[in-house]
């Protein structure tokens, strides 16, 4: 039995996804299904470059700031709810086009992963906060490279929240999370998926890119935002890309043109760990938005071949 058939469009930030799937999406019938784990939060609209009213175009757009920022979620929560907005979707006639740049969010779907139920431990949820603060984020890799190195390759050290479930997950179930996802990957397919990535060739271009959404995003109104995320500073949003760097300045500590110089940095190495992720994935049809003369008709012609035939 073959699975809903779905588009995904993946990228680094600002590589142009939501121009591109909107344009898909207008063109095919299609809803969309962000997959970006800093979108889902409220209170995040400029720091998460969320798509306004005017840039969704009249689509339908799921998964956006649903979620309060102190809040925590995890990619199986992510999981369980996006599968239901693509049921959802196609049973309405339309196509599910899931769009981000959270590697994780897209694996879940594309790889039809499911999760054993998500089971927590306040207290030794603490301890491995507080034991992750003592030591560090590179001493806590190392540890669980001894138990789980393929789950501590994956893992990024600024990725606090996800080394910590690392660790809490084996202590509470005596499985390591590479072992889960390969046990979830013998499950039955609901999702028949087609992975479009959209990127640079030339990745100075990609990097100017960054530089110039920074800049807007403070003239937008980023530095407020932030002063409200750092009032907060708990829960899952307090990650978010575009709000910690300023800190620095909201404590007095540099200035804001020092603070933005660094956000631009982070945001830069952000996008080359996305793209590292996605490059792993052999089935992701690339466009490169400095070489195509159309990148929409582009990607309409692998979709439609993909509509007729499945994918290749």
């Amino acid at each position: 039995m073959s699975g809903i058939k779905t588009v995904f469009v993946a990228g680094p930030t600002a590589s142009g996804k939501t121009a591109l799937s909107i344009g898909l999406a207008k063109s095919l019938g299609g809803e969309i299904v962000s997959a970006d784990s800093m979108q889902i939060y409220r209170g995040l609209h400029i720091a998460s470059a969320a798509p306004d009213k005017e840039e969704m175009c009249g689509i339908p757009h799921h998964m956006l700031e649903f979620l309060a920022p102190d809040e925590d979620y995890s990619v199986a929560q992510f999981a369980l709810q996006a599968r239901e907005r693509i049921r959802d979707i196609a049973a309405r006639g339309k196509l599910p086009i899931v769009v981000g740049g959270t590697g994780l969010y897209i694996s879940a779907l594309a790889d039809n992963l499911t999760f054993v139920e998500e089971e927590t431990d306040r207290e030794l949820r603490k301890e491995l906060e507080e034991q992750f603060d003592k030591i560090g984020a590179q001493a806590m890799l190392a540890e669980l490279s001894e138990f789980d190195s393929q789950t501590a390759k994956r893992l990024h050290p600024s990725d606090r929240r996800r080394i910590i479930r690392a660790f809490e997950v084996y202590r509470l179930t005596g499985k390591t999370l590479a072992e889960q996802n390969e046990l979830s990957r013998k499950g039955e397919r609901e999702i028949e998926p087609l992975l479009i990535g959209i990127t640079f060739k030339n990745r100075s271009l990609l990097y100017e890119r960054i530089d110039s959404r920074v800049e807007k995003m403070l003239a937008s109104g980023l530095l407020d935002e932030a002063k409200a995320a750092y009032a907060r500073k708990n829960g899952g949003a307090v990650q978010a890309i575009g709000h910690k760097e300023l800190f620095g300045f909201l404590e007095g500590k540099c200035s804001l043109e020092e603070a933005t110089g660094h956000l631009k940095q982070q945001t830069r190495r952000y996008a080359k760990r996305q793209l590292t992720w996605f490059r792993r994935d052999e089935r992701i049809h690339w466009l490169y938005a400095d070489e195509e003369a159309d990148l929409l008709a582009a990607a309409l012609k692998i979709t439609e071949t993909f509509q007729k035939e499945g994918t290749r």
